[in-house]
């Protein structure tokens, strides 16, 4: 199968795409498009640019996760709030990846930086959660 190669107007098409299934709003997408492209720089590959969305968002947006009653209990949780909001971001932005840009699984798993068999696992995981709309509720 031959692949086509994306010029970077096709590749910030596809950020804008994911930033808007990822944030839910027009006003959001743009800021975290334009946060994907002031940290990027210049001359970025597809990943880079990915990896850096995929920062840029879980830094600016998240997962809104809370569950802490007072703030003096969430000191020691923070690291555990912290890796349920990638978790969730990284879940919901593989399944993006694959079916919006058309990314294959092993360019995926370098993007979140997980095992290929992670990120079939979170595809299975996370259409069928986009299935039933829970993922997208979940959403910043």
């Amino acid at each position: 199968m031959t692949q086509v190669k994306k010029t970077p107007m096709d590749i910030l098409d596809d950020i804008y795409s994911l930033a808007c299934w990822m944030t839910g709003n027009e006003k959001d997408s743009s800021e975290l498009v334009r946060l994907t492209y002031l940290y990027a720089g210049r001359k970025r590959r597809e990943t880079e640019l990915l990896r850096i969305f995929r920062d840029c968002y879980v830094e600016r947006f998240g997962q809104d996760t809370e569950f802490c009653i007072d703030t003096a209990a969430c000191k020691g949780s923070i690291s555990l709030v912290e890796s349920l909001k990638q978790w969730t971001a990284d879940i919901k932005l593989s399944v993006l990846l694959s079916e919006i840009s058309g990314i294959s699984h092993r360019q995926i798993a370098s993007v979140v930086g997980k095992p290929l068999d992670t990120v079939r696992e979170w595809l299975l995981l996370g259409r069928k959660l986009l299935a039933s709309d829970c993922l997208l509720k979940a959403s910043a």
